[in-house]
């Protein structure tokens, strides 16, 4: 399952830097997986990319950016439900595109 970020983010940044996939980008800004550049998914707020999200599997025990949250806005997709074996998959696939 992936993780995402709720409206009542705060745009306070923390989660960004504690992805290991890349998966969270600021408002506005555009999403890359491999050499392809996407458009933003929110103007407003923070986003997660599920297609790049992990939970962190393969790096860390748990989802970094929830640990980190303040308010917690980051909490499981439930339109996103993935088994580990998945998110294992997944993983691999980003380290072969680099991210």
């Amino acid at each position: 399952m992936a993780i995402m970020i709720t409206s009542e983010c705060i745009n306070c940044g923390a989660c960004e830097p504690e992805c290991p996939n890349t998966a969270i980008y600021e408002g506005g800004a555009n999403w890359v997986l491999g050499n392809d550049s996407h458009d933003a998914i929110s103007t407003d707020t923070y986003y997660l990319v599920a297609e790049k999200c992990t939970e962190c599997v393969g790096f860390h025990d748990a989802p970094q950016c929830a640990a980190v949250c303040p308010v917690d806005c980051c909490i499981a997709d439930p339109n996103n439900v993935e088994t580990k074996e998945q998110l294992d998959a997944k993983k691999e696939k980003l380290d072969q595109l680099g991210r």
